[in-house]
Order: C-alpha cells, then sequence, then structure tokens
C-alpha cells in the first residue's frame, strides 16, 4: 500500500491545467455500448476508477484505441454480453461504483444487464433504489440474485414513460436516460439532475442521433430512437479539482493560476469560496487566486454564523464540503458545514482535530468550524485516506501543516486525481510517493 510522505508550510507557485471530469467520464464512457460505431472520447482523466472502467468494457470484446492518456476511441460492435454474468466481472466492477452505469445502456441495446453490489467511497448509505426503479418503470423485469450479489435486469420491450424520480440523482438520472433513448415512444423525467455532467450526456447522445429536450432543465423529455451512431466528445474540466485547487492556494497562502477552468460550467462554486474570504480573479477561462495572507468568513446579514450545505444542481456539490470545511480550519470566523447527503462522509474531522484544527462534530451531517486565523498552524501527523474527497483535504491540510505528514491508503486520492503529486511537485510542494 502506497502513501505520501508532506512536509507541510511550503508556499506554492505556477499554474496547473485541472484533469476531465471523473464524474462525467463514467457516465460518457459507459454510453459507447449504445452504439457499434466509433466513439472518441477526448480529456479523459487519467485515474484509477476511469481506467477500471475502460479495462471492464475490453474485457466485454469493445474495441479500444488509446493514443495518448486523455484519448480513447471505443468500438461496442461486439460485444460480450455473458461476462456481465461472470466472476471476473463480479470481481473487477465490484471495486468501482461507477460500473452500475453500464446498466442503462446494457437495457437500451441488448435487453438485458447485471449489476453486482456498488463498490467506491465508504461514505454512507448510497442506495440503487433510483435506478432499479426507473428501469422498472420503463419495462425491465428485476430480480436480486442474493447467492452472489447480482441484481438482474432483462427487458424485451422498453416502454417510454413517465417518471417522477424521488431524489434528483446525477447516477440514477444518467443511467435512465441512456435506457430511454431507444425505449419505444416517449419518456418524461421529472426531477431529474441537471448538473453539467448530464448535460454534457445529453448532448453526446443527442449528437449519436438521440432526441432528448429539456437539457439543463429537471424536466427531460425522451423520444426514442432505433438506433444511434458513433460521435466525438470532449469532457469539462474537472470542477471538484479545480475547487481542489482554490482551497490548496488559500491553506497555503500560495499564488496558483487554474488554467482553462470551464468558467461557465462551475456554478455556485466560485461564490462559495468568496463566501469563506477567498478572493478570486477570473481572467478569461482561467481562475487567478492570489497568495493571501488571511480570510475571513463571511457572516448573514444579519450577523448569524454562515452555514454552508449541500444541495442539488445548481446548488453547492457535496463533493466540495469536505475541501470547504479543512479551508476553514485557517480562515478567521466560524462556519457550520451541513452535509446532508452521506452519513459518513465528515467523519475524517478527528484527524484534522489531532492536527489542531478546532473543529465540533455535532451529528454524521453537521460540523463547526471555528477558524484559527493562522495563529497556530495545523501539525503534520500519521493518517488514512477513507475517500477520495476526504484524501485530497487531508493532503491540502498536510501542504498547510508545520512538520511532516505521511498519508496512508492514497489508492483512494488516485482514484480521483491525475498524477496528483507530480502536479503538485511542479507547484513547489514537498510531497513524495513512498
Amino acid at each position: 500500500m502506497n502513501s505520501f510522505e508532506v512536509i507541510g508550510g511550503k508556499k506554492l507557485k505556477g499554474e496547473i491545467v485541472p484533469q476531465g471530469a471523473k464524474n462525467e467520464a463514467l457516465q460518457i464512457i459507459s454510453a459507447v455500448l449504445l452504439t457499434g460505431q466509433k466513439v472518441t472520447i477526448t480529456n479523459i482523466p487519467d485515474i484509477l476508477d476511469v481506467n477500471l472502467l475502460i479495462e471492464l468494457l475490453g474485457e466485454m470484446n469493445v474495441k479500444i484505441d488509446r493514443p495518448q492518456p486523455d484519448t480513447c476511441t471505443f468500438q461496442a460492435d461486439d460485444v460480450n454480453v455473458d461476462y456481465l454474468r461472470s466472476d471476473a466481472y463480479k470481481q473487477k466492477s465490484g471495486r468501482l461504483r461507477g460500473s452500475v452505469m453500464l446498466a442503462g445502456p446494457m437495457l437500451a441495446r441488448f435487453r438485458k444487464a447485471y449489476i453486482p453490489k456498488p463498490g467506491g467511497d465508504k461514505i454512507g448509505r448510497r442506495r440503487l433504489d433510483t435506478h432499479i426503479i426507473g428501469f422498472e418503470k420503463l419495462g425491465a423485469s428485476f430480480n436480486y440474485l442474493s447467492e452472489d450479489g447480482f441484481f438482474e435486469l432483462q427487458a424485451p420491450n422498453l416502454k417510454g414513460t413517465y417518471l417522477m424520480l424521488d431524489e434528483p440523482s446525477v447516477t440514477g438520472t444518467a443511467n435512465i436516460i441512456m435506457a430511454a433513448v431507444m425505449a419505444q415512444g416517449t419518456t418524461t423525467i421529472y426531477n431529474a439532475a441537471c448538473e453539467p455532467y448530464i448535460q454534457q450526456l445529453c448532448k453526446m447522445l443527442n449528437r449519436m442521433g438521440a432526441k432528448i429536450t429539456g437539457i439543463g432543465s429537471n424536466l427531460l423529455n425522451i423520444e426514442g430512437v432505433q438506433s444511434l451512431n458513433g460521435t466525438e466528445h470532449r469532457m469539462l474540466p474537472d470542477m471538484i479539482e479545480i475547487g481542489s485547487f482554490i482551497g490548496l492556494a488559500a491553506m497555503t497562502q500560495s499564488d496558483i493560476t487554474i488554467k482553462n477552468a470551464g468558467i461557465e460550467h462551475l456554478g455556485i462554486i466560485p461564490e462559495k469560496f468568496r463566501q469563506l474570504g477567498i478572493q478570486l480573479e477570473i481572467k478569461g477561462d482561467d481562475i487567478h487566486v492570489p497568495a493571501q495572507e488571511v480570510y475571513e468568513i463571511q457572516t448573514f446579514l444579519d450577523g448569524g454564523v454562515l452555514t454552508i450545505y449541500d444541495h442539488p444542481w445548481p446548488g453547492f456539490t457535496p463533493d466540495l464540503l469536505s475541501i470547504v470545511l479543512v479551508v476553514a480550519t485557517q480562515a478567521h470566523g466560524s462556519v457550520l458545514i451541513h452535509q446532508k447527503m452521506f452519513e459518513s462522509r465528515l467523519f475524517f474531522v478527528d484527524k484534522l482535530i489531532d492536527m489542531g484544527a478546532q473543529i465540533i462534530l455535532c451529528d454524521p451531517h453537521r460540523a463547526a468550524v471555528i477558524g484559527l486565523g493562522r495563529k497556530q498552524n495545523l501539525r503534520g501527523i500519521q493518517m488514512s485516506s477513507p475517500d477520495i474527497r476526504a484524501g485530497i483535504s487531508l493532503l491540502i491540510a498536510a501542504l498547510s501543516a508545520d512538520g511532516k505528514s505521511v498519508i496512508q491508503n492514497i489508492e483512494q486520492i488516485d482514484r480521483g486525481y491525475q498524477y496528483i503529486d507530480k502536479r503538485l511537485q511542479a507547484l513547489g510542494a514537498q510531497i513524495k510517493r513512498i
């Protein structure tokens, strides 16, 4: 098992380019199964989760050409559907929650799919009900095979229907969209997720010949077609990585420019960091975070303590709450972090408390942060990364801390951030993989 050894307290400087969006990649790459023609995807992040999904497609007999780490051409003209029932598929896909995204396109094109119990982050309950119920309403039959932990889905005839989702799940919406694009008739999805990732998927599918309207809203209409064609698609920059770099600059008092940030797709993210007192300069499609000695958390207009919480798009993404929490530890002022969606995602704060942060974990969903205002630095410790976002947050804390930190289980960080040690070294960070 690899670890990061970090010597903190170094001010960083330079430019960094965000990778392609991890959460978009898992949907877009799964969608190549919807056609037997070639689909070329660029700006693919070279990270564990995405590479594992690409490996899965290869083992399903999808032809893959990867001339560069960020570019792949896929052709799913000879898919081995039976592989999805194998022990090899179960073992590999069980490590990757994103493998659930294969179900929608498999049902649409091959009329059957198998979903193993999901893997991925241990951040609390992440149910599949939205996916399964959506498939059933489109006409799929569902059976849980308890002896080997598979969900089996069959759909001889998918038919368009009206769907009111019980939650605006991003992966659930994407999966249902992919299942519906070749169903008979029209499918309406209300309370659909409308994140930029969903918009990107819909635009790609429309280029392939799908008929989707309402893109960017929570009300989608999908007119089923008989088949889809090949296309080319470029991923957005990863908004979570962009937020991570903003937090890194603030915590380490660094001067960092984030190049090609896809400003128009960031929504409320820049404003949330400004609420923490962080200065941001938007220059074209770049974000410049100047070196800042102190930053002060805003209060509400009546003087109340600021609360930052997650909410479906266009609200604040839950994937950045861990970053906001860490950044607040060295701010002037206090903030309440309310993580509504996942009940285990704040449990990493015990490591920050060991480093000297002033945090009260109120319950599994809420943490009150009393900013140290740089009156004392965090101190380096040995710790372990519990999930992708907590892992990068602990790495940011370690880079700002006095002394040496060792972060174990960095495979979790590698799942979401490509070459993160090398890219931070280029900014002047003292970090090495051991």
